[in-house]
């Protein structure tokens, strides 16, 4: 079955609609588009086959794929200056979230005379852009886990400073977005617990985060339905496409929902996955739980109430321990010092990247930089509050 949906953009949905990527082109009137994918994906069987179709259209077909997981800001100058020596007017993202990350970013950088890090999601910044030019975006994930094809912003690294910076503007939003089950269906269990469990931190934070966002907040506990529903089925049967359309929702979902704000979570995150290069969606899932006990006095309403929709029993340490339990069924670490050496942690830099973090300002429970300390303390050792 295929579906078309609008919200927050178009979004086409079903098997092997990547078959119709040149038509998403026609439509946005992109005659020279530049495929962004990385150098894990780019020899893989499905991505040859999409360049292979995409040929057949086009009398010209760049790529640029020389990055891989966490990208810099040198992996996007480098995509910038060949979209800008070859003339192309659009992009197709086509990976995880660090493609389409590169990808909205080249797309949205092709046309400024500013340095990249002059668009940082802090305050109105990104009003500094030229909007006329900011070419289109299609992207098509690949995994099911960071949502950026929903997204407005990228996370970037900058290597002068070891801090990954969320990059910003409303244009960065991808204009059709293709969401194929086929495409996720080879995605290794390892890769799509750590990519599940990211979607269920965006949900999950999005969720939590406080303000009035009712639209926000119906998204995001429905995507914690589907993840609940459909996680472990796509970890343990990589071809059940329902399973694995299930997950591309939530994660399109939990980046649509996180305009409401996210938490201590990723801020966490961001600084482990710059400074020792892990897996984002993997820290996410390491920190889910000394974050949710930490914020407990603010949020237990809100856990309770979604523990009745995904049918929990109504408490909050109900909650955790389904975390808990999903963790361990899906192999994910309980502690840090798991992944990590911990003799390499420095928790005064790690507590203060940790709290300069956008994302710190959305917790529920209002942080300072001994909070940071403990929480990555207690990450390192095992305990929950």
């Amino acid at each position: 079955m295929k579906f078309n949906w609008n919200y927050p953009t178009t979004i086409w949905v079903g098997k092997n609609r990547s078959d119709e990527l040149s038509e998403a082109c026609e439509n946005l009137k992109i005659k020279k588009p530049l495929v962004v994918t990385d150098k894990d994906l780019i020899n893989l069987k499905f991505v040859k086959h999409i360049i292979l179709e995409l040929k057949k259209n086009f009398n010209e077909l760049n790529i640029y794929f020389s990055f891989s997981g966490n990208p810099t800001g040198d992996d996007v100058e480098a995509g910038v200056d060949q979209f800008r020596k070859k003339n192309c007017d659009g992009v197709v993202a086509i990976g995880g979230g660090s493609a389409i990350d590169v990808g909205k970013t080249i797309a949205f950088m092709s046309c400024q005379t500013r340095p990249l890090w002059d668009f940082e999601d802090i305050g109105d910044y990104w009003k500094r852009a030229y909007e006329k030019k900011i070419a289109q975006i299609i992207a098509v994930p690949t995994t099911a886990g960071t949502g950026s094809e929903t997204g407005r912003a990228s996370a970037i690294i900058n290597k002068k400073t070891g801090v990954k910076k969320i990059i910003f503007h409303p244009k960065m939003l991808p204009s059709i977005v293709i969401l194929d089950p086929a495409l996720t269906k080879d995605l290794s269990p390892r890769l799509t617990a750590a990519t599940g469990m990211d979607a269920l931190a965006h949900n999950l934070e999005a969720f939590c985060a406080p303000g009035f966002h009712p639209m926000a907040d119906g998204i995001a506990i429905e995507g914690i339905k589907l993840i609940k529903n459909s996680l472990l089925k796509a970890v343990n049967n990589g071809k059940d496409l329902n399973a694995r359309a299930d997950m591309l929702a939530a994660a399109a979902m939990g980046s649509t929902a996180f305009q409401k704000g996210l938490g201590a979570i990723h801020s966490l995150s961001h600084p482990i996955n710059a400074q020792f290069n892990i897996h984002h969606g993997l820290s996410n899932a390491i920190f889910m739980p000394y974050v949710l006990t930490f914020n407990k006095k603010k949020i237990e309403k809100r856990i309770i109430s979604i523990c009745d929709y995904i049918e929990l029993e109504k408490s909050f340490e109900s909650f955790l321990n389904w975390i808990l339990d999903l963790r361990k069924q899906l192999n994910i670490p309980h502690k840090l010092s798991e992944v990590i050496d911990e003799k390499k942690i420095n928790l005064n830099k790690l507590s203060k990247m940790a709290l300069e973090d956008p994302s710190t300002a959305t917790n529920p429970s209002k942080m300072t930089i001994d909070d940071m300390k403990i929480l990555y303390q207690h990450s390192i050792s095992g305990k929950l509050f």
